[in-house]
């Protein structure tokens, strides 16, 4: 297997040299620095969200560059027609081998908590995610060389011991997800087909949700624009999952450039395994409309006990109506 560079210059050599010949010898195993890692590929796919942009996308990042696993013996390992090969193994990329890391650690988590719902488990490979390499500094995003953010990796790099024990999770039940469609604009028909069951036409009536955003989900996207004068409020709850029935979580806030970001309340004192707490978070646009408004900003913040930290990504883009032009 080449990278990209590699290949063009055996294909240049092929080209130019009228008898080409090719030979691989190998100079034994080097010890020494290698460059730091994960880093996210060029390839990966990437935010911000096109349809719904109060959802932050990407959730995770998962290992998916030259992933060495079993292969079919149905195909050879270019996957083409004309190769006649057949074997065992194979060493491809891609978010096809990244998704079945990241399955695979659904599947433990699912293993470890029978009773946590899907929801539950993402929250915790989010939550639990992390943004630095080997080297302690932030991940890299191969495609410019730059520090990678939450529409690159989203919550992070996903990390499977952490992941068991993540101390709370953001939970979503059936129920909120017909109120998060009915806050995109589904009808009852549409709707039917995703709970595949019959819908009343005022099931929307009865399932509200201020904005796509109050999704109980474990980031947070906001869109300043000129409707919501620069400010954006979201409702999140939390299940304490952890331990410690008595754990007390006090909230660190690292707020994008140019916005302010409050929570209330800013602790959250839990008094019983698996009871869920509240909080609203608010998201304040610093010179709302002004034209230097016009990349978007990114932040996070982390709940922590001493023990745990459950960390969520922030991503802020301002609407251009909401910019004014000079």
């Amino acid at each position: 297997m080449v990278g990209a560079t590699a290949r063009d210059k055996i294909r240049e050599y092929i080209r130019t040299d009228q008898s080409p010949t090719a030979t691989i010898e190998f100079l034994g195993t080097v010890i020494g620095s290698s460059p730091a890692a994960p880093k996210v590929a060029s390839f990966s796919s990437r935010g911000p969200n096109h349809l719904t942009a109060e959802i932050l996308k990407p959730d995770v990042i998962a290992p998916g560059v030259n992933i060495l696993a079993a292969w079919t013996g149905a195909s050879g390992p270019t996957n083409l027609d004309i190769d006649p090969r057949r074997v065992e193994f194979n060493i491809i990329s891609g978010t096809s081998m990244s998704c079945p890391h990241a399955t695979g650690l659904a599947a433990l988590l699912r293993k470890a908590h029978p009773d946590w719902s899907p929801a539950a488990i993402k929250s915790a490979l989010m939550t639990t995610a992390y943004n630095f390499d080997d080297s302690g500094k932030n991940i890299k995003d191969l495609a410019n060389g730059e520090e990678a953010t939450p529409f690159i990796n989203g919550a992070g790099h996903v990390d499977p011991n952490r992941a068991l024990d993540p101390g709370l999770v953001y939970d979503i039940v059936s129920k909120d997800y017909v109120a998060f469609l009915c806050a995109i604009g589904y009808d009852s028909q549409r709707i039917s087909v995703f709970v595949r069951e019959p819908v009343s036409t005022n099931s929307c009536e009865q399932q509200v949700l201020a904005s796509p955003g109050d999704l109980n989900y474990p980031s947070f996207s906001v869109v300043f624009q000129s409707d919501n004068n620069g400010m954006v409020k979201y409702q999140r709850a939390v299940k304490n999952v952890g331990s410690a029935s008595d754990a007390v979580y006090e909230v660190k806030i690292n707020a994008p450039n140019d916005v302010e970001v409050s929570l209330s309340p800013s602790k959250l004192v839990f008094s019983a395994q698996n009871q869920i707490l509240s909080y609203e978070i608010t998201f304040l646009s610093l010179g709302f409309g002004s034209p230097g408004l016009n990349s978007p900003r990114f932040g996070s913040i982390e709940w922590s006990d001493g023990t745990h930290r459950v960390r969520s990504p922030i991503a802020v883009r301002w609407h251009q109506e909401s910019v004014k032009s000079v």
